[in-house]
C-alpha cells in the first residue's frame, strides 16, 4: 500500500469515527432533553395520562368547544413527543384521585366540576366567580387580593398550573388550564407546549401557578399570552378576610 492508498483509508476511518461520534453525541443529548422533558411532564415511557375535558359552558347539549378540542390536540402532541398514552374522559365522569397517572385539566371552574374540586383543593387562594348573570366581575378572577377582569376578545386571563400531591417526584403531577374563555385554554396549552423547557429549568419538577393574560384573542386568537405574574404563593394560602380587593386589573 502506498503513501496515498494509506492517506485515503486513514482519511475514510478518521470520517467514520467522526460521524459515529457525532451520531453518539447526538442521541445522547437528545435522550437526555427527552428524560428531562419526560420528568417535567411526569411522563416516563409508555406510561398512562389522563386528559379531562369540560363542556361548552355556553351550549344547552353537553358539547366541547372548539378551542378546547383544540388545546387536547396540543397536549396530545406533547404526550407522544414523551412516549407515552393518554385516555380522554369528561369532567363529569372523572371518579378518581390524583398523583397515579399525569392529568391534564382544561376549562374554568364554571363548566368543568374536576377544575373546580382541584383549585378547592390545592388552590384555596384562587376564587373565579362563576355567577351567570352579566356584569363587570363575571368570570373575573380573585387571586389573594387581587381581582383580574376579563373583557371579552380583548384581555382575559388564564391560570397555567403545575400541581403535585406531597413529595416532588413521587407523584404525577397535575396540569390545570383553567381560564376565563376557551380561547384561553388554548392559549395556556400553546404556552406551555412553546416554553416547557424553560419552565422546567425554572421550577425543576414542583408546582407553579401562573397568571397568563391573553392579549386581543379576537384578532390574535391564542397566540399572544403574556406571563403577568408567578402567583404560587398567593394561590396556595387561604384567602384574606373579605374585603374589597385592593386593585382591579383591566386592560389598558
Amino acid at each position: 500500500m502506498n503513501d496515498d492508498v494509506r492517506n485515503i483509508v486513514l482519511g475514510v476511518v478518521a470520517a467514520g469515527i467522526s460521524a459515529a461520534l457525532g451520531w453518539v453525541a447526538r442521541t445522547y443529548l437528545w435522550k437526555r432533553k427527552l428524560r428531562k422533558k419526560q420528568a417535567f411532564f411526569g411522563l416516563p415511557d409508555n406510561s398512562e395520562s389522563l386528559l379531562v375535558v369540560n363542556r361548552d359552558a355556553g351550549s344547552p347539549d353537553l358539547a366541547v368547544h372548539r378551542y378546547d378540542v383544540f388545546a387536547l390536540l396540543e397536549l396530545s402532541a406533547l404526550i407522544k413527543d414523551c412516549g407515552a398514552h393518554a385516555e380522554v374522559i369528561t369532567q363529569d365522569t372523572a371518579r378518581q384521585g390524583f398523583g397515579e397517572r399525569t392529568e391534564f385539566c382544561v376549562g374554568g371552574p364554571g363548566s368543568n366540576r374536576r377544575m373546580a374540586a382541584h383549585m378547592h383543593a390545592m388552590l384555596p387562594g384562587v376564587r373565579v366567580n362563576t355567577d351567570p348573570e352579566p356584569g363587570p366581575d363575571r368570570l373575573a378572577f380573585q387571586i389573594g387580593s387581587e381581582r383580574y377582569r376579563m373583557e371579552k376578545g380583548l384581555s382575559e386571563y388564564v391560570l397555567l398550573a403545575r400541581l403535585t400531591a406531597g413529595q416532588p417526584g413521587l407523584t404525577r403531577p397535575v396540569f390545570l388550564f383553567s381560564g376565563q374563555t376557551a380561547i384561553t385554554n388554548q392559549a395556556a396549552t400553546r404556552y406551555l407546549a412553546r416554553n416547557h423547557e424553560r419552565l422546567s429549568r425554572k421550577y425543576g419538577n414542583s408546582t407553579f401557578v401562573l397568571l397568563l393574560k391573553v392579549v386581543n384573542s379576537q384578532a390574535y386568537g391564542p397566540d399572544v399570552a403574556e406571563l403577568i405574574a408567578d402567583v404560587t404563593r398567593a394561590a396556595q394560602a387561604p384567602l384574606p378576610a373579605p374585603a374589597a380587593p385592593r386593585n382591579s386589573h383591566r386592560a389598558s
